[in-house]
């Protein structure tokens, strides 16, 4: 239900049903299904069904099903509030393993991370049960390490060390996000965590939205700390943006297309803070300050500041330089994009050679998918390890900023960006290492007469296991997902 993990699964349906012929359907409340069944292409099978909902019983605004456009302070209400689908959920599955519903009786049940708790009703059916993980490897083990442990609440350093995962050396008290800087282990957030995170150890298998070349060391630490089969399947992504059809957007993907194709190949910079983030006004003047002096070409998408409705119309004058937006048209250097832009498809333009991202993990993936570099400017939950991560370890990114509040000087932008883009051995080396992460990413998914890349072999692993499981409790059908 939370908005950032919907299109990933939906991404996992589309992929299983090409392996195996497998049967795929996808369970979520009725809002989310009907914006699912609008995304889903005429030919796929995977088949979707509702379970009910009612916001209004749970202290939120009617219509919310998601986490899209929910303010901060009903975060929690909403999260907890999934822990109370588990009747219609149960319910649900019982219908489906006595195949009163017209499908077969499910081989497996993947479940987000945020309902961890369906294995005990997968177990009480004989079904296999897997935890998605939509993020990466590194900045979920942090974030599970964290609300396990709360290791800042021992320390009266602005820095410490994650007890269980001393390979992802110290982190700063920057990189927690507002819950989990207030989080002392009684708070209804801690409870949350504990409750949801624990019971991973419950799950038969888990799937992690990444490559394992690049990302070793956060699956080797759920390995070690789950003891359970931990499958890197990734990346599982879209191959095209979803469609927008919303009000206030001033520019087609056509649009976009046309204006990339006026540029030099790799000499544009994409900003993009992702749907549901964005930053304060003060930094946003600053970023737009840092990007004029830059001299780079750029697509921004730009959204209303902190304290004010994103998906509510952009003021240029009150949120912008003053003359910015008329300056960057005039020199053609600039494309200002209200609210949504065709990620996928600007990411993997010929002219784009950098991605300034707030680290959601989607995003990293389509990025190094086409071998573009990363600023990072982390803003919530586990985007500061995957920040730390990619500049730290992966070796292609930098990051610029860090959270919503920070002060962010324009001049270094400037600086961070030009070496990016165009200067310096370091940015060189960012380069270099972002194209060598594209071929490994294009390795762990081939699939030819030279054989399978390791997220191939890791896909099969997982059905294989899914469907030794389900042999042991019945025998013949065809198998569910």
């Amino acid at each position: 239900m939370a908005q950032g993990h919907i299109i990933p699964f939906l991404a996992l349906a589309l992929h299983l049903e090409q392996r195996r012929n497998c049967a795929v359907t996808l369970v979520n409340t009725p809002l989310n299904i009907a914006k699912l069944r609008r995304s889903i292409p005429p030919s796929s099978s995977v088949r979707l069904l509702e379970i009910p909902f009612r916001s209004s019983d749970h202290g939120l605004p009617p219509g919310t099903e998601n986490t899209d456009s929910l303010p901060y302070d009903l975060i929690l209400k909403f999260l907890i509030s999934s822990l109370r689908l588990e009747p219609a959920l149960s319910s649900l599955v019982a219908d489906l393993a006595a195949g009163e519903v017209g499908f077969p009786p499910p081989i497996c049940i993947v479940t987000d991370m945020f309902f961890s708790w369906c294995a005990d009703i997968a177990h009480r059916y004989g079904i296999f049960h897997a935890v998605f993980n939509a993020g990466g490897g590194y900045g979920f083990a942090c974030y599970y390490s964290l609300w396990l442990n709360l290791p800042h609440r021992r320390k009266n350093s602005e820095e410490f060390a994650l007890p269980d995962f001393p390979e992802a050396s110290t982190l700063h008290i920057t990189q927690l996000p507002p819950f989990l800087q207030s989080a002392d282990g009684s708070d209804p957030f801690s409870a949350f965590q504990q409750i949801v995170l624990s019971k991973w150890a419950n799950a038969d298998a888990i799937l992690v939205n990444t490559v394992e070349g690049f990302d070793g060391l956060g699956l080797d630490y759920f390995r070690r700390k789950l003891g359970k089969p931990v499958f890197p399947i990734g990346p599982v992504l879209l191959t095209n943006s979803p469609t927008k059809t919303e009000t206030g957007m001033t520019n087609s993907p056509e649009i976009c297309k046309n204006w990339l194709d006026s540029k030099p190949a790799r000499s544009v910079l994409f900003v993009s803070f992702g749907s549901q983030n964005t930053i304060a006004e003060a930094q946003m003047k600053e970023l737009a300050v840092g990007l004029e002096a830059s001299g780079t070409n750029f697509i921004w998408v730009i959204r209303p500041p902190l304290g004010f409705d994103i998906n509510s119309e952009f003021r240029d004058e009150d949120w912008l330089p003053e003359g910015f937006p008329e300056r960057i048209e005039a020199s053609g250097k600039g494309l200002l994009v209200r609210r949504w832009a065709p990620q996928v498809e600007i990411l993997g333009h010929e002219s784009v050679g950098g991605f300034l991202s707030h680290c959601g993990w989607n995003s990293v993936l389509e990025s190094l998918s086409c071998g573009v570099p990363i600023l990072g400017w982390p803003l919530a939950a586990e985007q500061f390890y995957n920040s730390k991560v990619l500049e730290e370890e992966i070796g292609v990114s930098v990051e610029v900023g860090r959270g919503k509040e920070i002060v962010v000087e324009s001049g270094d932008l400037k600086d961070k960006i030009e070496m990016v883009m165009v200067g310096g051995e370091k940015g060189k080396e960012i380069r270099r290492r972002a194209n060598e992460i594209k071929e490994m990413i294009k390795d762990a998914v081939k699939e030819d007469g030279e054989g399978k890349g390791s997220s191939v072999e890791a896909m099969d692993e997982f059905l294989n296991a899914a469907v030794v499981f389900r042999g042991r409790k019945i025998n013949g059908g065809k198998s569910e997902a």
